[in-house]
């Protein structure tokens, strides 16, 4: 298995190994938090019932000691440790626990009176003279002895001593070790449970990770084995999460980058194809320049207009190359009408037609108005160079109902009511001559680059056949189309058709 490295040196951790990781660190802080917490609400509880223990049982010889009665005289006890005797003889202590008489003077030793019962002898209190000296002595109706033997918690009533007798005490003594060894075995259980699920957890997290993770895999494996030349692999998208949804953007960033790399390619064969006989003119022309005055003012007007040519085809593929950007286009609100307008008196001047202004849609719509300028007026060039002198050219602009229906204002043109301003439907912008017209067999290819047809619909020009292609670039870059239609009467006309809802 290899080991992947980062550009220092080091060797990388995969999202898989950093997935598992962080989510063992988090089960194994939270069951090490529960299993803390367990313990210690276990603690608080022993310690809740011990507290209970020792009040229970102080208070009970408490209440026995004014109201209890000598068995054998009948009468009130005349003395301490004839009162603890009797007392101790009736109860029943819990296995923990020791209840103990101490009688003597506070300071002394005193003399224990305890039940007869089994106790470990290491951990008994009333074989602890010195414990008890320190419970008999102490002030206190409670505490806590902390003792080499363990600790122990205690609790004491003192009784007052009666004519000629001695004082005394009812002591209650609990051992809690059993009681937090219990506390302390339920957390290591709980401890060792949460290795075990830790350990299970590795291994279902390591394949739920791994399956998960696995169209990353598949994305990072295509990436891997994408080239230039093959940008075709796609990525198969299943469900509807996230994954999906990055195996979708991946597969629309593919898309993108083929299109952007046959674009470059297309661009490189066009420019490749189309400059190379200027070139080939310019050279041949160079290389065969004489002396002769005349000759070389002849070479240089020919170099300089195949040099003005080649210039046009670089900016025209400049163009077509950029129309595959996002900000090709820069959509606004436009008045169709003055758009219309504006477009009419400047292609006046492109040559002696008879120029008319057909149709005038009054709309507001969102398009690009200096693509859509440039787009008019590449089509109102078309026209010029495919009619004679003084033939008709119309320009207009018209709004199509959903139903179909058309309407214009400010011209003639094809009948109709026009839309309110509201209506959805589609625009037109037009430009119908009356020249010879296209061929059906060239309609197909007129609007490829470097396609003119196999009718050149009048005079010769000089155009390198890219005009089309960028009147259709624009059209799609407003998510519209050109088509191509028959003048009424015989010619062409060219139709930019963009949806709307203004």
């Amino acid at each position: 298995m290899t080991v992947s490295r980062s550009p220092l040196g080091l060797p990388r951790i995969s999202a898989r190994v950093r997935i598992l990781l962080w989510l063992l660190v988090v089960m194994a802080v939270a069951l090490g938090a529960v299993a803390v917490t367990v313990r210690s609400i276990l603690q608080r509880d022993v310690d809740h019932r011990i507290s209970q223990l020792l009040t229970q049982e102080t208070g009970e010889f408490a209440n026995f000691v004014p109201q209890g009665v000598d068995p054998d005289t009948g009468g009130r006890f005349s003395t301490a440790d004839r009162l603890l005797r009797i007392y101790l003889q009736r109860q029943y202590a819990d296995p923990d626990e020791e209840l103990l008489g101490l009688t003597g003077r506070p300071g002394d030793r005193p003399d224990a009176i305890r039940q007869r019962r089994d106790l470990p002898a290491d951990t008994a209190l009333w074989r602890d003279g010195a414990s008890l000296t320190r419970i008999h002595a102490s002030e206190d109706s409670f505490g806590t002895l902390k003792r080499p033997q363990g600790e122990v918690r205690w609790a004491k009533v003192a009784i007052g001593p009666a004519a000629g007798g001695k004082p005394g005490a009812f002591v209650v003594a609990f051992h809690p070790e059993r009681e937090r060894a219990v506390a302390d075995k339920t957390f290591w259980t709980l401890l060792a449970l949460s290795g075990v699920a830790l350990l299970m957890t590795t291994g279902i997290g390591w394949a739920v990770a791994g399956r998960i993770l696995a169209p990353v895999r598949i994305v990072r494996a295509t990436a891997a084995e994408l080239t230039e030349q093959d940008l075709t692999r796609r990525i198969p998208v299943e469900g509807r999460d996230d994954i999906a949804a990055l195996a979708e953007t991946f597969n629309a960033m593919l898309d993108r980058l083929e299109r952007a790399f046959a674009a470059q390619r297309v661009f490189v064969d066009d420019a490749g194809h189309e400059l190379r006989t200027p070139i080939t003119i310019v050279r041949g022309h160079l290389e065969l320049m004489g002396d002769d005055p005349a000759d070389r003012e002849e070479t240089v007007r020919l170099v300089t207009d195949e040099l003005d040519r080649m210039s046009r085809i670089v900016e025209d593929l400049l163009l077509l190359a950029g129309a595959e950007r996002p900000d090709f286009v820069r959509p606004e609100p436009v008045q169709l009408a003055e758009l219309t307008a504006d477009v009419f008196v400047k292609v006046r001047t492109l040559g002696d037609r008879a120029w008319v202004l057909d149709g005038v849609a009054d709309r507001e719509v969102r398009l690009d108005p200096q693509r859509m300028t440039q787009a008019m007026v590449q089509l109102a060039q078309n026209a010029v160079q495919h009619t004679a002198p003084g033939r008709r050219i119309r320009i207009g602009s018209r709004v199509v109902s959903p139903s179909g229906s058309r309407g214009e204002t400010g011209g003639g043109g094809a009948g109709g009511s026009q839309p309110g301003p509201g209506g959805g439907g589609r625009v037109e912008l037009y430009v119908a001559d009356h020249g010879p017209g296209i061929p059906p067999e060239d309609a197909e290819v007129i609007f490829e680059r470097f396609r003119r047809g196999t009718s050149r619909r009048g005079t010769r020009t000089s155009g390198a056949g890219l005009g089309l292609a960028i009147v259709k670039a624009i059209a799609e870059g407003h998510h519209g189309q050109v088509e191509l239609r028959r003048t009424e009467g015989g010619g062409a006309t060219f139709v930019l058709t963009l949806e709307t809802d203004a």
